[in-house]
């Protein structure tokens, strides 16, 4: 593994180069540009506030508009990295048949464009906790950073595990996306853990997105320091998971280009 990383190191400036290509070319001749990436997240707190803050008869809108923005800001960042994670491996076929690059560098590619895009909604997030909540937002909040790069990390072995699973068996993307929607309403995103029914809130301490959600509230909306049991469960969804895509990659990594 350690070899792989200094690979992917030594590479670093092509899947930069990747990366800001990306971006350049999804927001060519777009009049907003990146603030695309400010705009959606509000647009739909907004929504969703105007509309769950009423049927659910929440008196403290402004905590809840919080509460959502940082679950939808990390739900994004890690659905987006799951299901576009799927087509790493096969919009870059041109550059895996013409160099013996690492492999993990085409997942790699996709997480770091959705990372900017995450690191943006925290922005707007920040913004909006100075507005609603000046007085909860603390040193705590640096907190975010080791979540930020724990979340990074998972988002990566993520990326890397549907890639390969896609080059085999293309129904993936397919599956990824209706699982992403029924994994939407059992995560508190919209809502927090402590609405969920009693018969199925232990879902949400074996759920990593609900883990990484809990974490970016406690540190940015809450002001508090997150306990230590919330770190240690998304440390070792991460090791899991790139553990998983590391072993892949050494099994698949020869066959995978019969594939594509």
């Amino acid at each position: 593994m350690l070899g792989q990383l200094t690979e992917i190191w030594r590479y670093r400036f092509f899947w930069f180069s990747l990366v800001k290509m990306d971006l350049m070319t999804r927001y060519r001749k777009s009049v907003l540009g990146i603030g695309w990436s400010l705009v959606y997240p509000l647009a739909m707190t907004a929504v969703l506030v105007l509309v769950f803050s009423t049927i659910m008869n929440i008196n403290d809108w402004r905590k809840y508009a919080q509460n959502t923005l940082a679950g939808m800001t990390m739900w994004e960042f890690l659905k987006n990295c799951m299901a576009q994670g799927c087509t790493a491996l096969t919009r870059s076929e041109a550059y895996i048949r013409q160099a013996p690059l690492p492999y993990a560098i085409y997942p790699l590619r996709t997480v770091l464009g959705n990372a900017f895009h995450f690191l943006m909604s925290l922005l707007v997030l920040l913004f909006l906790v100075m507005i609603l909540n000046p007085i909860g937002l603390t040193t705590n909040a640096l907190m975010i950073i080791p979540t930020v790069l724990i979340a990074v990390v998972f988002a990566w072995g993520l990326a890397t595990l549907t890639a390969f699973a896609t080059a085999f068996f293309h129904d993936i993307t397919h599956m990824v996306e209706v699982s992403a929607q029924m994994l939407f309403f059992l995560t508190p995103i919209i809502y927090v853990k402590e609405n969920m029914p009693p018969h199925i809130v232990w879902f949400a301490d074996i759920n990593p997105f609900a883990l990484f959600i809990e974490l970016l509230r406690n540190s940015l909306v809450d002001g508090v320091v997150p306990e230590m049991w919330l770190y240690q469960k998304t440390v070792i969804f991460t090791i899991a998971t790139f553990g998983l895509a590391v072993g892949m990659i050494a099994w698949l990594q020869k066959k995978v280009i019969f594939h594509l």
